[in-house]
């Protein structure tokens, strides 16, 4: 008879002992949503800098409500809790911070990987990663909740919808999600003081969109789609649209989808 294939291996625990201050990492073998998890931590006091990462998801949300569900032990889905000492101007640039330490995150094993504004990371026009940043209000103060779904282990036939892809299935090999999960949090944790200065995060960013530049459909709430050339951020993150009519710009709580043409 054939082997068995071997088992995924579940996270190490030992791994995350020697992350930065004041990040701390606790693994659950399920969760709906960490998510969830962490925005009720933060309601009841918890510090900066929890981190919840599980080894199976069951109830995920991406922007907008939209599910993302992975077999068990395949991804890095994690949530971390923030609480930003910056004006409130600057916290619509969190989705886009994350999303930068992300793709910078995966830029040595994926040279070709890009940011879709406002919170996705994508390998040519297939989508490996997602980011959900949710404010929650707590008696110490606003703290964000930081979610990350990183597509890691799934082979092609494990991945949901074929404008999905990951790390195995564009490399043909496996990869090892502790060694991801330390790697994208020191990313995280190195380039928050960038958050004090957007001026510098913001070039940063466009240089890794690969939004911009490109004629997109903006999918406005009620149905109206206005076709336009994505030419930057304005200060605030808000992504800056050229249509027939004139320039715009659209934040992200804005719009439904802003989807390339052709």
């Amino acid at each position: 008879m054939p082997d068995a294939p071997a088992p995924r291996p579940a996270l190490d625990p030992s791994r995350f002992l020697d992350l930065p201050a004041p990040l701390r990492v606790e693994v659950v073998d399920q969760a709906g949503s960490t998510n969830a998890l962490v925005a009720d931590r933060a309601r009841a006091g918890e510090e900066d800098g929890l981190v919840v990462v599980t080894e199976h998801q069951t109830a995920g949300r991406g922007r907008l409500d939209r599910v993302w569900e992975t077999p068990p032990r395949v991804a890095l889905t994690f949530s971390l809790l923030l609480r930003p000492d910056v004006p409130p101007a600057a916290w619509p640039w969190l989705p886009l911070l994350v999303g930068y330490a992300v793709q910078g995150s995966l830029a040595d094993r994926l040279p070709e990987v890009a940011l879709k504004w406002p919170n996705d990371v994508l390998v040519g026009e297939r989508k490996i990663a997602g980011i959900l940043v949710e404010r929650v209000e707590t008696p110490t103060g606003p703290a964000a909740v930081v979610g990350v779904g990183i597509n890691v282990n799934q082979t092609p036939e494990e991945l949901p919808v074929d404008t999905a892809t990951s790390l195995c299935a564009e490399l043909e090999e496996t990869f090892d999600r502790s060694d991801l999960l330390v790697q994208v949090l020191g990313s995280l944790h190195a380039l928050q003081p960038l958050l004090a200065e957007t001026s510098a995060l913001r070039p940063a960013y466009a240089d890794v969109c690969s939004t911009l530049g490109r004629t997109v459909d903006v999918h406005l709430p009620g149905g109206e789609v206005v076709r336009g050339e994505a030419l930057d951020l304005d200060d605030s993150g808000a992504l800056v649209v050229s249509s027939g009519t004139g320039t715009f710009s659209v934040n992200a709580g804005d719009v439904v989808h802003v989807r390339p043409v052709g």
